[in-house]
């Protein structure tokens, strides 16, 4: 059963919440970051400090940790940041296009995470993971929430519900990308209790939506940290990681499609005939074409799409190979374009299918890309699927709108 802790967050004081908050590190550019070096209050300043620094400083040096310690210390010092004083629960609700999911902000056991009680379905590559590692010892903090789902519990959501019912939201705005961000502290004890009871009782297992290197980078550091006898008893804040757990049937995975560079000295023609092998190929000309169905792709090609229908038998029915990212890696990606690797060929790039179809052809009209493909989404029940068989997933196949906001609360080890 899920073992969860209430913690005392580090949170922005009321008024500055919506200045504070910011999407996730991995989600933006430096560039993108760097546009908001002059608003002071932003949390880019913490997860993205290279942004104080001169352009051109490595990222992943020592430099750039140590000035996101000293900007945190710094929002901590300015009252921009301040720590409640006694451990908490915390309700974080956001509403994008009418559409509204609730998670509970918490400590997540790392023995959980090691034992399998927390599932995973991807990889993690080791130069991401020791990024976060060395973030998380420099600062002291974690400053990611990891985006946990799990199965329906009606005795969690009815408290979830009641408290959303009778207490005003500690911070309630509107972000620019137009995503509703709500937010209570759950501070009675009682309720704290209740909530920790239920989880230990009712809940078998909870699963990674987003965030697999956030927590394989906690795991490591508490794994660290209790090699060199800091643990006592267990129930030390780094025994923890922050994460934020919704239930499934609130969740949406959005597409997470594919760009090409090359197509590896084909001419457009030739691909095409390629594809008929294993696809039924549909050329739809301007008609974008965004799959309403599994095993149905669109493909942006020489100014024209084209719509792909997957033939049976060209794709296994277990729980990996009937995937549509598995079936486009296998049949096109590797097959025709040679890219074995999606997670290290420079050749591939992943568009989040919040960013529209319209961000597949301008990349191949500006000739960043030779071809796109736009995939139907994985479904919930497949990741819980997968998960629980123990495989993983291939890279990028999913994308989790909306994003939980980086500085709303932040974890202190």
């Amino acid at each position: 059963m899920a073992k969860i802790t209430p913690f005392p967050g580090l949170r922005p004081v009321k008024e500055l919440a919506a200045e504070v908050a910011t999407l996730p590190y991995d989600v933006v550019s430096e560039a993108e970051a760097r546009e908001f070096k002059k608003d002071k209050n932003n949390f880019y300043h913490v997860t993205r400090s290279e942004i104080d620094l001169p352009e051109g400083t490595d990222v992943h040096s020592m430099q750039v940790y140590e000035k996101a310690k000293e900007n945190l210390d710094c929002m901590v010092q300015d009252k921009i940041m301040v720590q409640d004083a006694e451990p908490c629960y915390y309700i974080y609700e956001l509403v994008m296009d009418g559409r509204s999911q609730t998670g509970l902000v918490c400590g997540s056991s790392i023995d959980d995470y090691n034992n399998g009680i927390i599932k995973k379905h991807e990889f993690t590559r080791p130069e991401k993971e020791l990024d976060r590692i060395n973030h998380i010892t420099t600062t002291g903090a974690q400053t990611g929430i990891v985006f946990l789902a799990y199965n329906d519990c009606k005795n969690v959501q009815d408290i979830i519900d009641t408290w959303k019912r009778d207490h005003k939201p500690t911070n309630d705005f509107t972000a620019h990308d137009g995503v509703r961000h709500i937010f209570w502290v759950v501070d009675d004890y009682a309720k704290v209790a209740m909530i920790t009871r239920y989880f230990s009782e009712d809940v078998p297992c909870t699963y990674i939506a987003d965030g697999h290197h956030r927590a394989a980078s906690a795991a490591k550091v508490c794994k660290d940290m209790r090699e060199n006898g800091y643990s006592v008893d267990g129930d030390e804040a780094f025994n923890f990681f922050v994460t934020c757990i919704f239930p499934a049937s609130q969740l949406q995975i959005m597409d997470y499609n594919r760009v090409a560079k090359d197509l590896k000295g084909m001419v457009p023609e030739e691909l095409v005939q390629a594809l008929s092998k294993d696809f039924d190929v549909y050329r739809t000309g301007d008609e974008t074409i965004k799959p309403q169905h599994p095993h149905e792709f669109g493909m942006y090609l020489d100014g024209s799409w084209y719509k792909l229908v997957a033939k049976e038998g060209s794709y296994s029915h277990d729980p990996i190979g009937i995937l549509d990212v598995t079936i486009l890696q296998q049949n096109v990606l590797d097959k025709l374009l040679d890219i074995k690797d999606p997670r290290v060929d420079k050749r591939v790039d992943f568009v989040g299918g919040i960013r529209g179809m319209d961000a597949l052809k301008k990349r191949v009209d500006s000739k960043e890309a030779a071809v796109a493909f736009s995939i139907y989404p994985v479904t919930m029940q497949q990741l819980f699927d997968i998960a629980d068989s123990g495989t993983v997933m291939p890279p990028k196949s999913t994308w989790f709108e909306p994003k939980l906001r980086d500085g709303l609360v932040v974890y202190l080890l």
